[in-house]
């Protein structure tokens, strides 16, 4: 249930304990839900060791609550956002039985984006040591993003040695000049820094941030789909994300604002009723797919304002999917408008997954085959102990994901001298605490 191949950065970089368990605490925050996962991450012995999956997690703390202050990922209201976080945090915590100073957190805002990099250096000797890894990825990460962006993620991809690519580990290999691509995940710094700001003054640090269809497809994919080309789409609340993976790297990340809470917005203009009620209704009775008996099913419904004990309304199912099928394809069709214009459809091969709450709409599976032309299935999160049922679902694919982040780590290359994303929230940099929190926990 791995994703990446082995893969030595050069870099002295960290790298989890084979010897001892440590407990990690991850964060999502989402435009519906905010849930906390606090995990017990136990080495596997040598024979077991599946390369990403260097040690076995077992939930034993978990804390859900309904979001606020949060639309299309952002936060739009820091004292709603933090008592929500507050109260997710807390009964971790309590279900945990420890107290949580620094976790792992997912991002989706900041219109995440990528860029890709290339640097090249000389070599000291005539073969590759890990000296010259470490300065070719120093030389690549010099590159600055645009103003207002600030580094997510800097992944190498792949290196050149005199000119020759695809090279996945150059170390050994002979040679006069060596170079390297680095996938660089980048977002809106404004958005980054308060959506850190508001775990902060919840007393807590974070310790690093996670793109959002990263961690999805970290928890989602096997090897071979991460090998041969897969594209991750996580429909959330608010906010639609796309991860494309090739030969078991990280590709490409983008995302859209508009997510499975749009589709709730139209049932309840579409047929006058409260926000509760259109998300009841599209929970339990709407589809993507019409079927015949549609016009003869009758669904009963409130009209907004009316006085309790009014006379309900008789509507068939027919009118809740004709509202629903057209937002959906919608979203599906923006995501795969963004796939071709990155210029990585070709590598996502014959395979979609789809996941996240937004995923779990009836029919929706059907519609994305069409709209993709593609084989689609839905990811759900996989080779995690002791999640509760209500965890094991689309919908919590990015925050399992994760608890799995820590063990792939060391493949970013994103270093503390770029500008931290967090230097205004009270932190000391958000690269530099990334290292120093491995290196201690770990």
């Amino acid at each position: 249930m791995s994703l990446f191949l082995p893969h030595r950065s050069g870099q002295d970089g960290p790298r989890l304990s084979n010897r001892r368990a440590s407990i990690v605490t991850v964060l999502d925050i989402g435009s519906t839900k905010v849930a906390c996962l606090i995990a017990r991450l136990k080495p596997r012995p040598p024979e077991e060791v599946m390369p990403g999956r260097s040690h076995s997690i077992e939930v034993v703390g978990y804390g859900y609550q309904r979001a606020r202050g949060i639309k299309s990922g952002v936060v739009i209201d820091l004292d709603a956002a933090e008592h929500a976080v507050r109260l997710a945090v807390d009964a971790a915590e309590r279900m945990a039985g420890v107290t949580v100073e620094s976790l792992i957190l997912t991002q989706t805002c900041g219109r995440l984006g990528s860029e890709t990099f290339t640097a090249k250096v000389d070599l000291d000797s005539e073969s590759v040591s890990d000296h010259d890894i470490r300065k070719v990825l120093a030389a690549g990460s010099t590159h600055s993003v645009r103003q207002g962006r600030s580094v997510v993620h800097a992944l190498p991809i792949g290196y050149t040695l005199d000119g020759q690519r695809g090279i996945r580990d150059p170390r050994g290999m002979v040679g006069r000049r060596l170079g390297v691509d680095v996938h660089v995940v980048t977002s809106d710094e404004a958005p980054q820094r308060n959506l850190g700001l508001t775990v902060n003054r919840c007393h807590l640090d974070v310790e690093a941030m996670v793109a959002t269809p990263y961690a999805s497809g970290l928890s989602t994919l096997v090897d071979d789909e991460a090998e041969l080309g897969a594209a991750v789409v996580d429909i959330g609340g608010g906010t639609s994300s796309i991860a494309v993976y090739g030969d078991g790297r990280l590709l490409h990340v983008d995302a859209v604002a508009i997510g499975g809470h749009h589709v709730t917005l139209d049932i309840a203009n579409g047929l006058s009723i409260r926000l509760d009620d259109a998300e009841r209704l599209k929970t339990l009775h709407g589809t993507c797919l019409s079927v015949s008996s549609d016009d003869h099913d009758m669904l009963t419904i409130h009209p907004v304002g009316e006085e309790d004990g009014g006379a309900p309304l008789q509507i068939p199912r027919a009118a809740l999917n004709r509202i629903i099928r057209p937002r959906a394809e919608e979203i599906l069709e923006l995501v795969r408008d963004r796939l071709v214009a990155s210029g990585c459809s070709s590598r996502v091969g014959r395979r979609i997954v789809l996941t996240g709450g937004g995923s779990q709409l009836t029919g929706l599976l059907d519609v994305a085959r069409s709209v993709f032309g593609r084989s689609v299935r839905l990811g759900r999160p996989l080779g995690i102990a002791g999640l509760p049922q209500a965890a094991k679902g689309p919908s919590f694919s990015a925050v399992v994901g994760l608890l799995i982040f820590p063990q792939v780590a060391v493949l970013d290359t994103s270093g503390s001298e770029r500008p931290s994303a967090f230097a205004m929230t009270g932190t000391d940099g958000y690269f530099s605490r990334v290292g120093r929190w491995l290196r201690d926990s770990f």
